[in-house]
């Protein structure tokens, strides 16, 4: 686990000063109750705090760069940016779910790939960096790992909506998904589509359930058709 901590570490850029913090930030309930390690050594008061955090942050964010923008329309973008499905797709970056301490069950059932859990991982890692090194730490990576390309995310989340749009300014036919093939067992089944108009295919995705590589393949299309123009 140290070696595995250390490595999490260096993705991150940031070492910490108690390794303990990182550890119990990785630290799933499912596993904690399996060791029997107590009600308190998982990450959900990390979690607690580092959502905290991540609002406050996000908040400054938003409204430093969007002068523009009333109250309403910054708290909808707010919720967008520190939403559990926003949360998990940043965690990709750093591959967070290899490094979390999971119960058999979770681990049998996909945990390490459930966006519940890997979210959640994020905030108790913010959690964990604030209390280890301070909010200016903790704000330096919130801005690296979550509102770094913050309007890429934000069109990966409405990719379904945009490429509707797209497709019916273009006048080019009709839009629709196709999937293509499912992958894995149950418990880790992949899902594959085809994003296409009429029959001519346009993106591809790959995902944990079918919206997701839908979601996936509109992305692929929209970042193709904005190569091509």
């Amino acid at each position: 686990m140290k070696i595995r901590l250390e490595d999490l570490q260096k993705r991150i850029g940031y070492q910490f000063s108690d390794i303990s913090l990182l550890k119990q930030a990785m630290t799933h309930s499912s596993y904690a109750n399996e060791r029997k390690l107590g009600k308190l050594m998982n990450n959900e008061r990390l979690e607690f705090l580092g959502d905290a955090v991540l609002e406050l942050v996000s908040s400054e964010f938003l409204y430093t760069n969007n002068p523009q923008l009333h109250e309403g329309d910054l708290t909808k973008t707010r919720a967008s940016i520190v939403c559990e499905s926003t949360l998990a797709f940043c965690t990709r970056q750093i591959e967070l779910g290899k490094y979390l301490l999971l119960g058999k069950g979770e681990e049998h059932t996909g945990g390490r790939d459930r966006n519940s859990i890997v979210s959640d991982a994020m905030e108790a890692l913010i959690g964990a960096i604030y209390l280890d090194g301070g909010f200016a730490n903790a704000k330096e990576f919130i801005n690296q790992f979550i509102l770094k390309d913050i309007e890429k995310k934000k069109l990966f989340f409405d990719s379904k909506t945009i490429l509707q749009e797209v497709i019916q300014k273009m006048n080019r036919g009709e839009l629709s998904y196709e999937l293509i093939s499912e992958e894995g067992p149950d418990h880790a089944k992949q899902f594959v589509v085809n994003a296409k108009i009429d029959e001519e295919v346009i993106g591809n995705g790959r995902g944990k359930t079918k919206k997701a590589a839908e979601q996936e393949a509109a992305y692929s299309a929209l970042m193709k058709l904005n190569a091509k123009e």
